[in-house]
């Protein structure tokens, strides 16, 4: 079977990066876009990013288009203490010889869409800006994508950034809450995958997986660049959080997009709170479906979402690594 065209949508931190090498290493995906979003950085820093990374992967040639350097109703908020200054914890790679695309992140997921109508798998890692500009340029985007995926939401438990909210909805919620909109009422095998906290803090790479992927080349630049960012956010993640390891977020949703078969997913109805002191940016799901009750809730009946619970993380743990030190050795 042919690899499925993928569009990443990314703030290039240390997940992200990780979540763009795992594209790369798939064979069931062939990456042809990534765009930029601010979130875990600027918008500037996540295009330099994702271009060197892609780069020191050996897919330089992949378009990166630039897309929103602020939330739509509200100032950006960057998390350096996760990612680093730069995004890429200690890893400093080389300046990319690449130039961003001519054409915005927008421009090319509409176009790319339009171009390949039914084909390209869409996957957001970041705030959900850009694809919330899209739909409003292209409101047939869902009928258009082959699926779409996002890493966001936190859907029967607390938040990471706030004691309500997951980090990429809450950075711009008003985005998100569009986004869900959109794909109210489309078919079943077109609402968004969501893959939230629920899983991707049962994701954890551990020193000695990072050694397994390092292990083939670690004086190479891809070598370097891995052990630099991921050894940073190791150390966060020890310190803030008292984790031994970091969670692979972005990675385990572009791995549920590629098989959903890693988790279980649940159709309901997600509606994102915009407003409020404590609250602003959760993700409100209807697990008991409520919305089907005589009562008069105010709820859409209609499905917007699959949420993503039950993951296999030592099979995603499994592909992660092989993969990785795959690609790390094709780059020695």
């Amino acid at each position: 079977m042919a690899p499925v065209p993928l569009i990443l949508d990314v703030d290039t931190g240390v997940d992200d990066a990780l979540a763009l090498l795992y594209a790369v290493a798939s064979p069931e995906v062939d990456l042809i876009a990534a765009t930029s979003v601010m979130g875990n950085i600027s918008v500037e820093q996540a295009t330099e990013n994702t271009l060197a990374v892609l780069e020191a992967a050996g897919r330089g040639e992949v378009e990166v288009a630039q897309g929103a350097a602020r939330p739509l109703a509200r100032d950006h908020v960057p998390f350096p203490i996760v990612h680093g200054e730069r995004g890429l914890g200690r890893a400093a790679p080389p300046p990319p010889a690449a130039s961003p695309s001519s054409r915005s992140a927008v421009e090319a997921i509409v176009g790319l869409a339009r171009e390949r109508p039914g084909e390209n798998l869409l996957v957001a890692t970041g705030p959900l800006t850009n694809i919330a500009l899209a739909l409003r340029q292209e409101p047939d985007l869902p009928q258009l994508l082959n699926g779409f995926a996002l890493m966001g939401g936190a859907f029967a438990r607390g938040g990471n950034v706030t004691p309500a909210a997951e980090a990429n909805i809450w950075v711009d919620p008003v985005a998100a809450a569009e986004v869900f909109t959109a794909f109210s009422g489309v078919d079943e095998e077109r609402l968004p995958i969501c893959v939230g906290l629920d899983v991707t803090e049962r994701a954890v790479m551990r020193r000695p997986d990072l050694d397994e992927v390092c292990a083939p080349a670690p004086q190479s630049p891809l070598g370097m660049l891995i052990e630099g960012a991921t050894s940073f956010y190791m150390d966060f993640y020890a310190a803030v959080v008292g984790e031994d390891g970091c969670r692979l977020h972005d990675p385990l949703a572009l791995a549920v997009a590629i098989d959903p078969s890693l988790v279980r997913l649940e159709t309901t109805r997600v509606e994102v709170e915009t407003e409020g002191r404590w609250a602003v940016g959760e993700t409100v799901a209807d697990l008991a479906g409520v919305r089907d009750s005589p009562w008069p809730v105010g709820w859409d009946p209609d499905a917007n979402a699959r949420i993503a619970f039950d993951v296999d993380e030592k099979a995603f743990m499994t592909r992660f690594v092989e993969r990785l030190r795959s690609l790390v050795e094709s780059r020695a």
